[in-house]
């Protein structure tokens, strides 16, 4: 076993291998850029060497920075984790040459599966089933028109580099081809730095299984089982289980068997990921089922196998890189209960999903232990304290359950996100609990157009309660019995010598101003009247921060995080952001986005479709915005001339800038 590894990585997956190394005795080096000197991955690292400023390009990209930071610090080898260099031939090359020994596979494997269009020949080649397409590498518009043609709409437009749904487009017909190349081959290009793009069909009742493999440099290969992420929003995985429901064992073994074809075809060694897209409109089928990709690496979904193996699979990737021969054998390999994983983003649900920043003022986790059946795992790169960066993926953690069945661990992910409080940032919660809850979800009817089919259900958070509106207003007034409180004088608020107290709370929630008035009727007891909605509350300190909230014969518990000006309300499974207005702020023109376009995430200007004198119609796409490497477009308000264009392309823009204005309409 190695004595000291270096991660080249950061966040979640960097302090994920840094539990792993510890537990194994191995000391780590973590490499962190200036927004990452004060993060967790670097807290928990043995050492941690700088690499440069904020920017992947400037800092995580850079091979040659963190092979020198490796040979500098005397590690030995060196961890990619997953994303940045983690499937670069190139970096594999030099990390060998340098003397190091890289946690993965080979360069040549990762060339052979790193390009979509030739990873599918050869599986061709290897009697791996592929889904019928183009995948040349000729770029004419023309020719790529007639072969979608050919296949026949739907078709998939997908980069052959890369993944993550990065450089992926949908087209249902002829008329959107020519835009959705070109959008797809920008964003391929800037995510991956290759604009090459396959067609290929798109089926129509997809599910998204991937097999698990591991490889040895003995020659052994096992698959590890399958997981099934379906559940995806944009082609981004959001909850992910294992094993996949209603599994043939027959499927099961054929699509295992490929995914050992596939890797030995390549000599594959480490952990890698066989992906492949399922036709799951007539039940799971052995001729049902065609390669999409390899993933020469850890998956981030990879949790829900080592939760139904037993297996901790970074002990299995040092243990292979040190030469070792796996300690199991395929015969010896059981799938033990079920598992489920919930990625938690820093996002804006109700603006589409928009990536979202800020300081993670509050962070409340569910407790459990890793590996044990009925438990709850979390894993996280971040700590209370911390901020979300605008440079880099938004994750706060994954939540990951274990039952002995299905139904047992998707109850289990619903109570485990419910007992999730995050405040400083909003987050994705509310979405993924509606999604645990969804009766196709628990059905085990699961397919990769379920969330899009069903997204306004999925992100409708319904009418705030009132019973939760009225406890945030009496806990803004300082009236709770041990409340977080800054006024030393809050526990003698509704003191009165004759009278009743009736105090206003002012509370903004989104965009609405909510004004509610308090009544005091004694100890923990009080009447709230917003507009013609009252509310009559009982509300007692319990443990651990908790309130216990009566209201009309129901009891709930409630947590609740204040700031300085901001309120958070957990309950129910659902989070209620509350902010107190400043009243010597007043009001502010500039921040009506009405004769605008307001950036709405910090992000990259990466295509600007407007100038001064320029007219305009409503949703005309003006400003093609980039966050997370993902592009958003930006349209016009209303129709209009437009006045001053404030930005560029190339511009780094942060959230809530003004990027256009048009002309005042004349009243």
């Amino acid at each position: 076993m190695f004595d000291k590894i270096l991660i080249a990585n950061r966040g979640e997956i960097a302090c994920r291998v840094i539990e792993t190394a510890r537990r194994l005795g191995v000391q780590t080096v973590a490499v962190y850029s200036d927004a990452d000197a004060h993060s967790k991955h670097v807290a928990l690292a043995d050492q941690a060497v700088h690499i440069g400023p904020p920017a992947v390009n400037e800092s995580y990209l850079l091979g040659d920075r963190i092979i020198a930071a490796a040979l500098k610090t005397g590690a030995q080898a060196i961890h990619p984790g997953y994303g940045f260099l983690s499937e670069n031939p190139d970096f594999v090359d030099a990390v060998v040459a340098a003397g190091l020994k890289f946690i993965g596979p080979s360069a040549d494997a990762i060339r052979a599966m790193g390009l979509k269009d030739a990873a599918k020949n050869l599986m061709q080649k290897s009697g791996v089933p592929v889904v019928p397409g183009y995948h040349g590498e000729s770029q004419d518009l023309e020719l790529l028109q007639s072969e979608a043609e050919k296949i026949g709409y739907p078709v998939l437009i997908k980069a052959r580099a890369g993944g993550g749904g990065k450089g992926m487009r949908l087209v249902e017909n002829a008329a959107d081809f020519s835009a959705a190349l070109d959008s797809a081959q920008r964003e391929a290009s800037a995510s991956f730095g290759d604009p090459i793009c396959m067609v290929e069909k798109y089926i129509t009742s997809p599910r998204h299984i991937e097999i698990q493999v591991f490889g040895d440099e003995h020659g052994n290969v096992i698959h590890l089982f399958e997981r099934d992420c379906s559940l995806q929003r944009r082609h981004q995985k959001v909850i992910e289980e294992a094993p996949a429901p209603d599994m043939p064992a027959d499927v099961r073994a054929a699509m295992g068997q490929a995914a050992i074809d596939a890797a030995k075809a390549v000599n594959y060694v480490g952990a890698g990921t066989v992906e492949f897209i399922v036709d799951g409109g007539d039940g799971l089928r052995t001729d049902g089922f065609w390669f999409m990709e390899m993933n020469t690496r850890l998956q981030v979904e990879h949790p829900v196998s080592e939760a139904i193996t037993g297996l901790d699979f970074v002990e299995l990737q040092l243990r292979v890189a040190a030469g070792e021969e796996l300690p199991v054998k395929q015969d010896d390999l059981r799938i033990n209960g079920w598992s489920f994983e919930a990625r938690v983003y820093a996002e804006d649900v109700p603006k589409g999903f928009l990536p979202s920043t800020g300081t993670l003022h509050h962070l409340q986790f569910p407790t459990g232990s890793q590996f044990a059946l009925g438990s709850t795992r979390i894993d996280s790169g971040v700590r209370m304290g911390d901020a979300i960066s605008p440079y880099y993926d938004p994750m706060i953690a994954k939540v990951i359950v274990h039952g002995p069945t299905r139904a047992a661990a998707l109850g289990q992910l619903r109570a485990a996100l419910a007992d999730t409080h995050i405040a400083g940032s909003v987050t994705n919660i509310g979405f993924l609990s509606a999604l645990a809850a969804h009766d196709g979800v628990g059905a085990g009817q699961v397919d990769t157009g379920l969330i899009a089919r069903d997204i306004d259900a999925l992100t409708d958070m319904g009418t705030a309660p009132a019973e939760l509106i009225g406890f945030a207003a009496v806990a803004s007034l300082g009236l709770l019995d041990g409340a977080q409180s800054h006024d030393p004088f809050a526990a003698k608020s509704g003191f009165r010598a004759w009278g009743v107290a009736n105090p206003v709370a002012i509370l903004l929630m989104g965009d609405d101003t909510l004004q509610c008035h308090v009544e005091i009727l004694g100890h923990d007891q009080f009447k709230i009247t917003q507009g013609d909605v009252e509310s009559r509350l009982h509300i007692q300190a319990g443990q651990n921060g908790d309130f216990t909230l009566l209201h009309d014969g129901v009891t709930s518990i409630v947590s609740l995080y204040q700031g300085d000006n901001a309120i958070s309300v957990f309950a129910n499974a659902q989070t209620l952001h509350f902010t107190r207005p400043d009243p010597l702020l007043g009001s502010s023109d500039a921040a009506d986005g009405g004769d605008g376009i307001i950036a709405p995430m910090p992000g990259l200007v990466k295509l600007l479709n407007a100038h001064a004198g320029q007219s305009v119609s409503k949703g005309d796409v003006l400003i093609m915005l980039e966050a997370m490497k993902m592009e958003h477009s930006l349209t016009a308000p209303r129709d209009g001339i437009i006045a001053e264009v404030l930005t560029d392309v190339g511009d780094q823009v942060l959230d809530g800038a003004m990027l256009l204005q048009l002309e005042p309409v004349d009243i």
